[in-house]
């Protein structure tokens, strides 16, 4: 599976990174880590900034939490929160709800391309989802696949994910 392209990004970008790359990298998952880890090398690098939705902090606590494992999420937690964590508002409610009602996307798809558009992110980093039909919207994705289901099962150890993207 080929890295993601990230050429023609503008210098110094602000991504939005949805739930499922995060996770990925998390878990080392070996069919679609190596897919996302130059996006998070870079990222490390200093050469583009991450933003995320307090929706992706939730999904990603979730695992850790469905464990029982505080320690693990308070980690995960202080890593998803040293990006920039963007809580949607009203304005991000209302365009969400246009694109739910106009392109019926799901509601988390829609809160994730309206914060984009609304922190004019020069990109939705996710994994498969089809957003294809916001053309305002520049999509960082896997290349057009079946789509897969994000892996369930998260480490007890961290310590991989802080060497891998130089976060301490």
């Amino acid at each position: 599976m080929e890295p993601l392209n990230l050429n023609g990004l503008p210098e110094g970008p602000l991504l939005l990174v949805d739930s499922a790359p995060i996770i990925y990298l998390l878990e080392a998952h070996p069919t679609f880590m190596p897919r996302f880890q130059p996006l998070f090398d870079a990222h490390a690098a200093g050469t583009l900034r991450f933003a995320v939705t307090t929706l992706t902090i939730a999904e990603v606590l979730t695992g850790p939490l469905t464990q029982g494992d505080e320690a693990l999420a308070r980690r995960y937690r202080s890593i998803l929160e040293s990006w920039e964590p963007i809580a949607p508002d009203s304005g991000i409610a209302e365009s969400a709800a246009r694109l739910r009602a106009s392109l019926n996307l799901k509601l988390a798809d829609a809160v994730q391309a309206s914060t984009a558009l609304a922190i004019n992110g020069a990109a939705l980093v996710t994994h498969d989802r089809d957003f294809s039909r916001i053309r305002s919207l520049r999509v960082i994705s896997r290349a057009a696949q079946p789509p897969a289901s994000p892996p369930r099962s998260y480490p007890t150890d961290p310590s991989g994910f802080a060497s891998q993207t130089s976060i301490q």
